[in-house]
């Protein structure tokens, strides 16, 4: 059936799958064709705890390890403040610095600033960059301890437990280096993220722009939208969806 389009594929499944068809607890994932019903869909989605919807072309046939469909995800943008960075641990061809990824904070309403995530993959040419923008902001561990940076505690000691501090033990790689380099916490960051899973940023953030304009302690939890929560069972409880053949249908991400 692999070269059948995705709309007679799928017909076959729900014949498959239905209530009666005994099939057991097998479940199709559902699919739409109403952009509102798919809209209605990415809202609720995310509260359930998934990224958002796939579309697939109706007349798609299947084809194995290549991205010929469009995953629309969450994104939103929020300001950070930068209070660290780690180094790019890569050598350059031409052996210069590069830093690897700038470390996120907000403050929380006790007033301390919350590591809640990185921004990571940058070009070559902008990590070279961030040596030169970063140098003014940059303090040594005595330094960091007499200005009374909010992370001097943690950078100096990398092996700390808990895995909201930048400088934490890695969850999937015991041996791999955390350890940072602080900055003052005045340099303020707009980034583009998914949502909040509990305190911290699902994903890598993405960079977007500078924003000098803005005072870092208005950085806050408070300017995050956060997902309602829904239960997956309301989701998918209704069952099988789907409408006739004839344009993209958006399933679950």
């Amino acid at each position: 059936m692999r070269d059948e389009p995705f709309h007679e594929r799928r017909r076959l499944l729900e014949e498959l799958f239905t209530p009666t068809g005994g099939a057991g607890r097998v479940h199709v994932t559902p699919a739409t064709r109403d952009r509102d019903v798919a809209a209605d869909w990415f809202r609720r989605f995310e509260g359930a705890g998934l990224d958002g919807v796939v579309a697939k072309a109706s007349d798609l046939a299947y084809v194995a390890g290549k991205r010929v469909m469009v995953k629309v995800k969450h994104e939103r943008t929020a300001e950070f403040v930068v209070g660290g960075f780690r180094w790019y641990k890569a050598a350059s061809a031409e052996g210069a610095e590069e830093v690897g990824s700038l470390l996120l904070g907000l403050y929380d309403d006790a007033g301390d600033l919350a590591h809640v995530g990185v921004i990571g993959a940058f070009p070559a040419e902008q990590r070279r960059q961030l040596v030169e923008v970063l140098a003014p902001y940059r303090v040594t561990g005595d330094q960091a301890q007499q200005e009374g940076h909010p992370w001097a505690a943690w950078a100096a000691t990398p092996e700390a437990s808990s895995i909201r501090l930048p400088g934490a033990r890695s969850r999937w790689n015991a041996t791999k280096d955390l350890s940072f380099q602080a900055l003052r916490p005045t340099l303020v960051v707009e980034a583009a993220y998914e949502h909040l899973q509990g305190h911290r940023l699902r994903h890598t953030a993405q960079f977007r722009r500078w924003r000098p304009d803005r005072d870092p302690r208005s950085c806050t939890y408070e300017q995050l939208d956060v997902a309602v929560p829904v239960e997956l069972a309301s989701v998918f409880g209704a069952g099988v969806l789907s409408g006739e053949a004839g344009g993209p249908a958006p399933g679950v991400g």
